[in-house]
């Protein structure tokens, strides 16, 4: 269950929107000072020179509130990327490499309470974080309006950990080089998704990973304004670990409502014996009377399914 000890995600986010409203400012030029090395007290006017100035190093970038058309490539380092005031940075349409806002191959990298918006590239593959080696931490973060969230590489000796986040207007399937998704994580360590809301994706999955670990609680799936989405989860390559304690509600609008969450569905890089899925509520919008399967299962492994309050017409498990 979500601890009382901290601010739900919906409560969570409305503190974010108040904030956000007073204090953006737009800056689609560099601004002096504002962005921070908290260590050093060095101030900088744009996003890239304090990555740079960090190398190889430990460092918090502190950024002051605004709405930037800015973006950055962390190469080393291992670098806290922090809005001065939770949900008063915006990160808008502007990508390097034709990648996203934030191009991360360091050693590791948290973002903590920034909003990436409107991220579009030619491929389809815009994302507010392409991760492409290392550690990530998310908290309070926001990703809005753009083709992806969170793309990734493979890196199967590093994890993601991701909570209190929201992801929203994400995902399509209207590009040659096939889907995007609200989250994308390719072949890593373990993946953690933790007390974050996904809704009104626009296509693709809410969460695909290939991970070998998964971590999957506390979340709400809300896919009731969605358009043209598949899965709320695919686990195309096989995982064990949990899925609990989750929300999902199945919209109307579906390029594919057979499942809920999809296990197994591609090539198989890991087991999946003992997979945890528990304790989860499934159930369509209101007025919405269809034939699914909350977990279809490409995989025959031996999945613990206990505790889950699903719609009548909803199956728990089919082996496909």
């Amino acid at each position: 269950m979500i601890q009382n000890a901290y601010p739900s995600p919906v409560r969570a986010l409305a503190v974010i929107a108040a904030a956000v409203l007073p204090a953006a400012v737009v800056s689609a030029q560099p601004v002096p000072d504002a962005f921070t090395i908290v260590e050093n007290g060095r101030r900088f006017a744009t996003l890239q020179e304090a990555v740079d100035a960090v190398g190889s190093a430990r460092a918090t970038i502190r950024i002051a509130p605004g709405t930037y058309r800015q973006c950055a490539v962390q190469e080393d380092g291992v670098i806290v990327y922090e809005a001065a005031e939770p949900g008063s940075v915006i990160f808008k349409a502007r990508s390097c490499e034709g990648k996203a806002a934030l191009v991360l191959r360091g050693v590791g990298a948290e973002i903590r309470g920034l909003t990436f918006s409107n991220m579009k590239v030619p491929d389809g593959n815009g994302a507010g974080i392409r991760l492409e080696k290392g550690a990530l931490n998310v908290a309070y973060a926001r990703f809005q309006d753009s083709e992806q969230g969170i793309l990734t590489a493979n890196d199967p000796s590093s994890r993601i950990y991701i909570t209190r986040s929201t992801f929203t207007g994400l995902g399509t399937c209207e590009n040659s080089a096939g889907c995007a998704h609200s989250i994308y994580i390719g072949n890593y360590g373990s993946l953690t998704v933790r007390e974050s809301r996904f809704e009104r994706g626009m296509g693709g999955h809410y969460v695909k990973a290939r991970s070998g670990q998964v971590t999957i609680e506390n979340n709400s799936f809300d896919d009731a304004n969605g358009k043209g989405t598949n899965y709320m989860i695919d686990l195309p390559a096989g995982s064990v670990g949990r899925i609990a304690d989750n929300l999902f509600v199945q919209g109307r609008d579906k390029e594919n409502y057979s499942a809920f969450i999809a296990l197994g569905a591609e090539d198989l890089l890991h087991s999946s014996d003992g997979l945890e899925v528990v304790n989860n509520e499934g159930r369509f919008v209101p007025g919405l009377s269809r034939s699914s399967v909350f977990l279809a299962d490409w995989t025959a492994s031996r999945i613990v399914m206990k505790g889950n309050k699903l719609a009548a017409e909803l199956k728990q498990y089919e082996q496909r």
